[in-house]
């Protein structure tokens, strides 16, 4: 018997940073949307833990016991007193390191997976705070459509949405560290007072009438400052897609994956087709969000 999760990849509409906490985490205000780009996590007994992976970038996922759709089994094993002896095998097609929470996405679906195969009888709100254990974004991963993460981003409040937006995703040609990115803010922040984050009321309205000129007015990543100080050919990247007509264009969470939002699927296609030939990324994407969370096949 084997069970297969397939799990969302995200985008962050707003990124809110507050200053450094004394634990090293920052408080966010963080509104997330799933968006169809997806992993599929397969879970099958096996004689011990063991993890494999195919797909774009599977060279750089790894596959010991820090994945953390390893961290999610062993996590929900030990609270069931029982051994973690499955194979999880992840096909991969959400980019790595690239902000859109592909490793928390292969936790989460792991976790639901494990829950389902062990018939573990787990409740939701354990389930999220293994998820919370796990990692910040893991969580929404779980749950995916549209939510305002508070705290490290672990603290899900669902949103509504009022309609389906369109979006292309450019791959960039290396990853970023999400903990360098996080340095790089904080010494960019360095001598200047930062506010409490806060998310947008205008932005929250937006997504509420599905409205994507609204929506395209209010996006915002206090990250990106940073993760462009970092990778600086991803101004090129963001150019390109602004000058092929994107409503909008970001980099994804911490990078270095840039977001461009477009008003329908022809818009999106014109837009992923410049990017493309522009010569600033990698592989194009097009997505639409909300989407549903890890989801049992």
């Amino acid at each position: 018997m084997s069970v297969t999760v397939r799990v969302p990849a995200k985008v962050n509409v707003q990124l809110a940073v507050g200053a450094a906490r004394p634990d090293g985490f920052h408080d966010l205000a963080n509104v997330f949307l799933a968006v169809g780009l997806y992993d599929e996590v397969t879970v099958t007994p096996a004689a011990e833990l063991r993890v494999t992976c195919d797909g774009p970038d599977a060279g750089q996922v790894p596959l010991d016991r820090t994945n953390l759709a390893a961290r999610a089994a062993i996590a929900l094993a030990g609270r069931r007193g029982i051994e973690p002896n499955v194979h999880l095998h992840i096909a991969k097609d959400i980019p790595v390191a690239g902000g859109m929470a592909g490793g928390s996405a292969d936790g989460a679906g792991a976790l639901l997976a494990c829950d389902t195969l062990w018939g573990t009888g787990a409740s939701r709100e354990e389930l999220l705070e293994i998820c919370a254990e796990l990692g910040s974004d893991v969580p929404f991963s779980l749950v995916g459509g549209a939510a305002l993460g508070v705290g490290r981003g672990e603290r899900l409040t669902a949103l509504e949405v009022g309609g389906t937006f369109h979006w292309v995703f450019a791959m960039a040609g290396r990853g970023l560290s999400t903990p360098a990115v996080f340095r790089e803010f904080d010494r960019l922040a360095e001598g200047r007072a930062i506010p409490e984050p806060v998310a947008s009321a205008d932005l929250l309205a937006a997504l509420a009438k599905g409205d994507a000129d609204a929506l395209a007015a209010t996006v915002s990543n206090d990250l990106q400052p940073a993760a462009l100080s970092l990778f600086p050919e991803l101004a090129d990247t963001l150019a390109a897609g602004r000058g092929a007509g994107a409503l909008t264009a970001l980099v994804s969470g911490s990078g270095p994956t840039t977001a461009f939002l477009a008003r329908d699927a022809e818009a999106a296609e014109k837009v992923a087709e410049a990017l493309r030939v522009s010569g600033t990324c990698g592989a194009v994407r097009t997505a639409v969000g909300p989407v549903a969370g890890a989801t049992v096949l």
